[in-house]
């Protein structure tokens, strides 16, 4: 069964950093890319970032570029996104992402974990 697991959400102040992780299970990471999807109340599901298999080439939104980065350990099945420099328009839940080829649509990823909170507040 294939299962993607988010953890490491919560409640940040402007500013801070936050580190997600999405652990794999029931398939192997290795040929897969990754990414990472948020949405916000009352807003479609947006691209965040993406990384590879072949290469690790990553990419970012342009909201998020410079503050954001997406990593991956092949060995532990698991992809990162570290957050630094939170806002609150960061505010939304992230969603992990597996698909054959990385791309910013979400209709070109076939697995998807149950999403994780992320709330930048004072």
């Amino acid at each position: 069964q294939v299962q993607l697991v988010e953890s490491g959400g919560g409640l940040v102040q402007p500013g801070g950093s936050l580190r997600l992780s999405c652990a794999a299970s029931g398939f192997t990471m290795d040929y897969y890319a990754m990414a990472w999807f948020r949405q916000a109340p009352g807003k479609d599901r947006e691209f965040v970032a993406a990384i590879r298999w072949v290469g690790q080439s990553t990419y970012y939104a342009d909201s998020v570029n410079g503050r954001f980065t997406i990593s991956r350990d092949n060995a532990l099945n698991t992809v990162y996104l570290q957050m630094n420099s939170l806002k609150p328009e960061d505010t939304a839940v992230y969603y992990c992402a597996a698909g054959p080829q990385g791309s910013k649509y979400d209709y070109d990823y076939e697995y998807w974990g149950q999403g994780t909170q992320v709330t930048v507040s004072s």
